[in-house]
């Protein structure tokens, strides 16, 4: 048995994640685009599971612009603590509340640029924002995501922007936002940083039955 040519790949990989994970769940809890955006925030370099342990006492003291703009920035550090680089994620929750009142009538923008616009929120938030508050295509880019399209063969994997446009350009758009969350989910569950090295899981394993030798990939 040989390795999978590219297309061949791509229509393994996709038809898999659809018989794992047909109806991915958003794995962040949130109750509409703000709550989202600002769990998106929080979970920088944190683990979901724990972003999710620390929302709910953040919701109680605000779950909206107008009065998170009120709360003082030591009172939401506090709360968030947890989540890490919370100095910097808390003056960023603050401020963007703010502009979303002065600037979008306290409304979360559907607009990708005018959410990278906001403190804190870089392409991927904003992708995720577009992505599952609004229904808009997007495909962030995670650590999970640059690693196994790296494993996967699809991506030279240089860094996460080059990772996102290889995986537009392989993937028909009307399937970016599920495909994001179901290749989050298998990375987690099948083919983790350590769990798998290219040739273990059964995505890897199907797509380069010739390949003998770990697989290094470049981190994000």
């Amino acid at each position: 048995m040989s390795n999978l040519k590219k297309a061949e790949r791509v229509a393994f990989i996709q038809e898999e994640l659809q018989r794992l994970y047909p109806e991915p769940p958003i794995p962040l809890h949130h109750k509409d685009a703000y709550t989202l955006l600002v769990a998106v925030l929080l979970s920088a370099q944190c683990t979901d599971e724990r972003v999710n342990k620390v929302t709910p006492a953040l919701w109680e003291l605000a779950d909206n612009p107008y009065t998170m703009a009120e709360v003082p920035v030591e009172e939401i550090k506090a709360i968030i603590r947890p989540c890490g680089l919370s100095p910097q994620k808390s003056k960023a929750i603050s401020q963007l509340s703010k502009i979303l009142i002065t600037e979008h009538q306290g409304e979360v923008p559907a607009d990708i640029d005018a959410l990278e616009r906001l403190p804190g929120v870089g392409h991927k938030t904003a992708s995720v924002v577009m992505s599952q508050a609004f229904g808009v295509p997007a495909f962030p880019v995670d650590t999970h995501i640059h690693r196994l399209a790296q494993r996967w063969g699809l991506t030279s994997g240089k860094n996460v922007a080059q990772t996102e446009k290889d995986l537009k350009r392989l993937f028909a758009k009307e399937y970016w936002n599920s495909l994001h969350l179901q290749i989050i989910y298998y990375g987690r569950e099948y083919c983790s940083a350590r769990g798998c090295d290219g040739t273990t899981c059964h995505i890897c394993k199907t797509c380069y039955p010739d390949r003998k030798r770990p697989k290094k990939t470049q981190k994000a």
